[in-house]
């Protein structure tokens, strides 16, 4: 059965978090519901739609930036109460409006995220958990990276209270009290928690968890240890997952997935005989999903998938038909109904056109005044800058709640720009002189009218690091720009991991000296990316990493006045020993660095670039051969003469281009890394050898893995 939903657009309010949408329960079966929606002007709105109208409920004032909206309730009976954070505070609103709960938390640190079960409330800000029944402190919790969600599992159902830590070290922590009961190692770090089919399944400790990286899965949270129950890679490169809810959309019996992601595309997955999740439904937004509900909005008996986007749409997926079947009188009827709307959209832009002209007036009279304070627009920007673990790269995000004029990147560390199918923008490249003011790059990219999304994808090179800045305008008069700044970090491709291999020829990094704990934090989160800002608790810490291009690993130990690094690439080592010596010499602390270098790790690391160069150097020889295997299909009319290699390569000759022509960037990266490995493995030695690189790039050019082995062992 295909499921067909049409799009309408309800209304706009300000920009919104995720999970700051929901629907009030329905009065009766498939009745319509009430959708409420808070936003960053810290306004509560609750409408409705009458013939084809939102109508408004209530509204409230203006304050501070709301960062969630849960509904709430005595347990076991319909959850219509709301509840909003924002700030260090909790308001509680009735359905119709009226305030009943003002809740001061006195936390340090904003709200990020809220559960209310009953009489009991979950929230967390960046580090911090905490648990409140009626509103006195029950429990707390530091968590040692931040917080995205948290959850609890639900107590009506279970005879324990379970709270759900979704932690950025890519770990789920499950809470007993103020203690943790186990952790567990999810794909990516977990930026949602829900509960599946609404109530936590069969068992009611059924937990699904969406991560930034695109990824889904159903955890069964027992009171022993975890049951990983299913898992969605994200094979299509999709964005990331931020906001899930369970509703029957396809009108089964049986609750479907509904899914929103940060690059607008909203999923619905239905369950096989096996309870294994399959595709049913996608569409794509044009901008960021942050709430999604299932339920009917529209008109009675209509399911339909409601949404909030990052600018504030409401905008809802229904399954109402476009075009009714009618009988004559009924035509007339839709014919009149649809004169109405017309009439009352076109005074409703008059007046809009009206009310802008008085503001351009207004505004022009306030900046020309003497008395005129700066009066340049504000604009909000929704920024995401992360690694792919898939393809190395880095994926920087630029979302504003307008439509984007042009961005402006400038690097001052050398870096690669790569194609992003979705993006529409034009690209031109300014020349830069990185000798005399440390420009590596400058790219400009014009977006053609409506985008308010943006998306790149940055490829650096490890040991080189700086600041890469966007320069963001919008189309908006007077212009405005605002500048945003990422860290290139110098292990910029290593990525937090729980579990390294110790069986591998490590390389050891020893550091000690008159350091703070604080002070070779500071050093670790320079020159690594997925370290928590904060110190851990504790004395000592371990950190485990994998570099996503290589798949080398390293392993860092630290405590007051002692660091130790262990890695199997010595690259990685080298990098290390010369960036945190170069920290060290700034803060004038003396260092005292020794190290244990393992020759057979060279080799252990040729061995793991082996097959990515030859796959590189394997595919400029097809895509030699191209051009000669279509003369002769031409001249023989078909292909059966060939051997299936030469079949094969006519068959994925376009796929095959269109990969050789980024195979430049990826070779010279390979030879770059072994280069590194050779002066890196003698520099440990006290030896330079860089005149004899260009005797290494002859071999690599007539490339054969036991030649180039043999070339490290001789020199």
């Amino acid at each position: 059965m295909d499921l067909n939903l049409n799009r309408t657009d309800y209304l706009q309010v300000g920009v919104t978090s995720h999970k700051t949408m929901k629907l009030l329960p329905a009065s009766r079966h498939r009745a319509t519901q009430k959708v409420v929606i808070g936003d960053h002007d810290g306004v509560v709105l609750c409408f409705g739609m009458k013939k084809g109208e939102a109508v408004t409920v209530f509204k409230t004032l203006p304050g501070q930036k709301i960062a969630r909206l849960e509904l709430g309730g005595v347990l076991n009976t319909p959850q219509e109460k709301i509840f909003i954070a924002a700030g260090s505070e909790i308001r509680g609103f009735t359905k119709r409006g009226k305030q009943f709960l003002s809740f001061e938390t006195n936390l340090t640190e904003s709200i990020k995220a809220m559960h209310i079960s009953g009489s009991d409330l979950f929230l967390s800000a960046s580090y911090i958990y905490n648990h409140y029944c009626d509103c006195k402190d029950q429990h707390y919790y530091l968590s040692g990276d931040k917080i995205n969600d948290v959850i609890c599992l639900p107590v009506e159902r279970l005879p324990r209270m379970t709270p759900v830590l979704a932690c950025q070290d890519r770990v789920l922590r499950v809470l007993q009290g103020s203690d943790v009961m186990y952790e567990v190692e999810v794909p990516g770090p977990p930026t949602v928690l829900a509960l599946h089919n609404g109530n936590g399944g069969d068992s009611g400790e059924d937990l699904l968890f969406g991560t930034s990286d695109g990824k889904l899965g159903l955890i069964q949270i027992t009171t022993s240890k975890p049951i990983h129950k299913w898992e969605i890679r994200n094979e299509k490169t999709r964005g990331g997952i931020l906001c899930v809810d369970s509703y029957d959309i396809v009108g089964d019996g049986v609750k479907d997935l509904l899914v929103g992601r940060d690059d607008g595309m909203v999923e619905v997955y239905s369950f096989d005989n096996a309870n294994e999740p399959v595709l049913r439904f996608d569409q794509a937004l044009s901008e960021s999903v942050t709430s999604i509900q299932g339920g009917c909005v529209g008109k009675d008996g209509y399911d339909e998938i409601v949404v909030s986007t990052y600018s504030g749409w409401v905008t809802g997926l229904t399954t109402e038909p476009v075009h009714k079947e009618s009988g004559p009188g009924e035509e007339l009827k839709i014919n009149q109904e649809m004169q109405n709307k017309i009439s009352s959209l076109r005074s409703e832009l008059e007046h809009l056109q009206f009310k802008v002209l008085q503001e351009r007036e207004k505004y022009q009279q306030s900046s020309q005044s003497s008395k005129a304070k700066s009066a340049v627009p504000s604009f909000s920007v929704n920024d995401k800058f992360t690694l792919n673990k898939d393809d190395a790269s880095y994926s920087l995000i630029l979302e504003v709640q307008t439509a984007i004029d042009n961005v402006l990147i400038q690097s001052d560390v050398p870096i690669d720009l790569l194609d992003v199918d979705k993006n529409s923008a034009v690209v031109s490249f300014s020349s830069c002189d990185s000798e005399s003011n440390d420009n590596f790059l400058l790219a400009t990219y014009r977006c053609q009218a409506n985008t308010t999304r943006l998306e790149l994808k940055i490829r650096s090179i490890e040991g080189q690091y700086g600041t890469l800045q966007a320069y963001v305008t919008p189309r908006i008069q007077p212009k405005t720009c605002q500048v945003r700044q990422y860290l290139i970090k110098p292990l910029s491709l290593h990525q937090r991991t729980h579990f390294i291999d110790h069986d591998r020829p490590m390389n050891t990094l020893t550091l000690t000296g008159q350091f703070s704990f604080a002070e070779v934090h500071s050093w670790v989160v320079f020159c690594l990316p997925e370290v928590p800002e904060k110190p851990p608790a504790g004395e000592c810490v371990t950190f485990y990493f994998q570099n996503t291009f290589l798949d080398t690993q390293l392993e860092s130990t630290y405590r007051k006045g002692e660091g130790v690094f262990k890695s199997d690439n010595i690259s990685t080592i080298s990098i290390l020993k010369d960036v945190l010596s170069k920290e060290a010499t700034k803060r004038k602390i003396n260092l005292n660095i020794s190290y244990e270098i393992n020759e057979v790790s060279v080799k252990h690391t040729l061995k793991l670039i082996h097959p990515k160069l030859e796959y590189q150097l394997l595919l400029a020889k097809k895509v030699q051969l191209i051009d000669a295997l279509k003369e002769l299909q031409v001249h023989e009319g078909n292909t059966n003469f060939l051997i299936p290699e030469y079949r094969c390569i006519l068959e994925e000759a376009d796929h095959l281009q269109e990969e050789y022509k980024k195979q430049p960037a990826h070779l010279e990266r390979l030879y770059g890394m072994i280069t590194d490995l050779f002066i890196d493995k003698f520099k440990f030695k006290g030896t330079n050898v860089k005149t004899k690189v260009p005797l290494l790039l002859e071999i690599l050019d007539s490339y054969d893995q036991n030649a180039l082995i043999a070339f490290f062992d001789a020199t």
